[in-house]
């Protein structure tokens, strides 16, 4: 581990737990801002780590350079695309399609099943900035609450990317356990559609009573800026771009992306070697990279629904988005700072080992080590390799396991609580507009822990019938 160590003790969970106090108290009390913040709890967690300064400045630029590096360029291409989408009237037309087609007072359940099914073969924080236009433009156009339906979209993004391979964290955790992948898919969705249920309908309650605590609060309208009489639908829909044109710079990007994971998955199933160095596995591993999906979805946006605006309007508008974003990159970045000193310092992997001695059910010690990890470092995918990587061995010994089932607890644990630590927390609050820290928490850091709790009991229940 780069930084850590020879071996931490409870010195550094003490401190961890001070950390994290400190953190809470500084974004929910203080004028610091959160970036700062994030990078004081980083600094307070090396420390009692017993970590080298040098140690520490290091793991946390490296962190947020790493985390910047895999979600950057999707977020600034992102808020691009989306940028054009408004000013084209593109997110307005799939929007009155959608509310067309499956009916008014259903929105909530279509965001949440978009969700779920786009995260499968892609990053739920790229696709809740492809999507988040789509969000806008349904709460302008039905006037549901803008964060009813932002909390059913990234709920479904998140559901499936903890759980459902070819999501690289929940595939991961099928290869260390070494169970068949068609069976991971399998329970990854039975074990997560109750928990679609307990999302939307806390999506449709907290929504609103969030949007009126935002506006008490704040004195801020989250969704009256995205709102428009009905009335004037029927007018507005005849000026709008074509419903083919409007989906083309969202479709391209997804389609790409599920193209490459759908190749990759193939020559991974091949054994051939030789496969991985063809031609057309690496013209789809290039264009099927989200970087530079994104990127194509955005020259897709440009030249097919901003073809008769003026070069330097939008040039201009395509630079507002990116303001937009400049935060969202900091914020997201410090986040990831957090999370390489706390993974150098070997704290986590320390408190994995501490727990897999509890007398826990056997299915369970996964379940609370991918819980614990991503409580201190905030990335699923991390927390649900950890918990499977240091369960395996010890649930391999254990005779009558299911590990299928250890697998899902493993990916499940990993969906608690995502609060400033995890990058995902600020793009879904950042993009919607949400500043505060208490908004921002209940938001996601709840909907997040419901779901959790939710898939927990029900993969309790099966294990008990089945395991």
């Amino acid at each position: 581990m780069n930084g850590a160590v020879s071996a931490v003790g409870p010195t550094a969970i003490y401190g961890l737990g001070f950390a994290i106090f400190i953190l809470i108290v500084l974004v929910l009390r203080t004028k610091i801002h959160p970036v700062l913040a994030l990078v004081i709890a980083a600094s307070i967690s090396g420390i009692s780590a017993g970590m080298a300064p040098e140690a520490i400045v290091k793991s946390i630029t490296t962190g947020f350079g790493a985390t910047l590096s895999t979600i950057g360029l999707v977020i600034g291409f992102g808020v691009m695309m989306g940028r054009i989408l408004e000013i084209s009237g593109a997110a307005e037309r799939m929007a009155l399609s959608f509310v067309r087609t499956l009916g008014e007072k259903r929105e909530e359940w279509a965001m949440t099943a978009t969700g779920y099914i786009v995260s499968i073969p892609i990053f739920c924080d790229s696709a809740f900035v492809i999507l988040s236009p789509l969000v806008r433009a349904l709460s302008q156009n039905t006037g549901k609450s803008l964060l009813t339906l932002g909390i059913s979209l990234a709920g479904g993004l998140m559901l499936t990317h903890h759980a459902v391979p070819p999501t690289p964290g929940p595939l991961g955790v099928a290869g260390i356990f070494g169970i068949d992948i068609g069976l991971m898919i399998f329970w990854g969705v039975v074990l997560t559609l109750p928990s679609t249920i307990v999302l939307v309908w806390y999506a449709r309650f907290m929504g609103p009573r969030l949007e009126a605590m935002i506006e008490r609060d704040t004195g801020e309208n989250l969704s009256a800026a995205y709102r428009q009489f009905k009335d004037a639908e029927q007018a507005r829909s005849t000026e709008l771009p074509p419903l083919w044109l409007s989906v083309l710079p969202i479709v391209v990007p997804i389609v790409l992306i599920f193209v490459n994971t759908l190749v990759a998955g193939i020559v991974k199933a091949s054994g051939d070697a030789s496969m991985a160095a063809s031609l057309p596995v690496q013209v789809a591993a290039f264009i099927g990279n989200p970087v530079i999906a994104v990127g194509l979805g955005v020259v897709v946006a440009v030249y097919g629904l901003a073809s008769r605006r003026p070069r330097q309007e939008v040039i201009m508008e395509m630079e507002k988005g990116v303001e937009s974003a400049g935060i969202i990159l900091l914020v997201t970045g410090a986040g990831g700072a957090l999370g390489a000193v706390l993974r150098d310092s070997g704290t986590g992997q320390y408190m994995g080992e501490l727990v897999a001695t509890l007398p826990l059910p056997a299915v369970l010690i996964p379940f609370v080590i991918s819980s614990l990890v991503r409580l201190i470092q905030g990335s699923g995918t991390v927390a649900m390799i950890t918990g499977a990587s240091i369960s395996a061995p010890i649930l391999m010994q254990i005779p009558d396991v299911n590990m299928v089932f250890a697998a899902q607890a493993a990916a499940i644990g990993s969906m608690v609580f995502g609060y400033f630590n995890d990058s995902y927390f600020w793009v879904i609050n950042r993009m919607l507009g949400v500043r505060n820290a208490k908004h921002q928490m209940l938001l996601w850091s709840v909907p997040t822990t419901l779901c959790w709790a939710t898939a927990m009991v029900t993969l309790l229940i099966f294990n008990a019938l089945l395991g």
